[in-house]
């Protein structure tokens, strides 16, 4: 009865209590997160990953890519990503045409195709930023999958609108470089995975972005980037991905861990 009492008269105080507690605890539990991320991996937020020319990547898409020819890669002639040998046993997946849209799966022909899986392939030798940067790749990664290949998606209209809103609400903050890698995601899930618009992936892949906020320049371009030029933010496959400041999730952690950029955590899945 004396508690119900000093909680009635103290209800404000009470209140205030609560709050500047669970702030203090979610401050706490930041700093521990951050910590344990720092200390399992030091390639997060690398910056030096960070292809050097992106920004004029961002403002001139693959057309950047054929100036300063003599500082490409001796295997790379042109803004087209080059073939990548590709050696798996796993029957193909691509994305069925839609109804209602004109996306499909092509290959560089245009032709529907079947795109090998790329399954997550560690090599025997040190990665190379620069052959990655002058391939078209936004970031570096140490443990680069040479056999990636993804297919050529066609966007409708409606599917780029909304897909560069996804980008936005998944992860504007990210910039131009956080937006590709949210739609090299959203093209990986649709070429492997067979999804045939980016309502599909939206709903089957639990995307949680909000898509009413609008967008902004870097997501128009970033999705200019990863479909229409068929570029790609990073040479692997990226399936899933997710804040650890947010939420936790053992599942995303049982994966195979790509990268993390600005805090996100980017990962491809086990095998297939």
């Amino acid at each position: 009865m004396k508690i119900n009492e000093y909680l009635k008269k103290h209800k404000n105080a009470v209140v205030v209590g609560c709050v500047i507690l669970a702030a203090i605890l979610l401050v706490v539990n930041s700093i521990i997160a951050h910590n344990v991320m720092s200390s399992s991996d030091d390639s997060i937020n690398k910056i030096s990953a960070t292809n050097p020319r992106y920004k004029e990547i961002m403002e001139n898409g693959a057309g950047a890519l054929n100036q300063d020819a003599n500082s490409m890669a001796e295997n790379t002639t042109s803004n087209s990503t080059p073939e990548k040998k590709v050696e798996t046993t796993a029957p193909a997946s691509t994305a069925a045409a839609s109804t209602k849209s004109s996306t499909g799966a092509t290959d560089s022909t245009g032709s529907k195709s079947s795109i090998p899986y790329a399954t997550a392939i560690k090599p025997d030798y040190p990665a190379d930023y620069n052959e990655q940067w002058n391939l078209g790749y936004l970031i570096a990664i140490d443990k680069p999958d040479t056999t990636y290949r993804c297919a050529k998606i066609t966007l409708s209209d409606e599917d780029r609108d909304l897909l560069e809103r996804l980008c936005m609400g998944e992860f504007g903050s990210g910039g131009f470089i956080g937006a590709s890698l949210i739609a090299q995601a959203v093209k990986d899930a649709m070429s492997f995975d067979g999804y045939a618009s980016v309502a599909d992936v939206i709903r089957e892949c639990h995307y949680t972005g909000s898509t009413s906020i609008g967008t902004n320049n870097e997501c128009r371009q970033a999705v200019r980037y990863i479909f229409d030029d068929n570029h790609d933010a990073v040479q692997h496959r990226i399936m899933y991905m997710y804040n650890p400041y947010m939420v936790q999730s053992t599942f995303h952690e049982s994966q195979n861990f790509i990268l993390s950029y600005a805090g996100i955590r980017f990962f491809d899945r086990w095998g297939y």
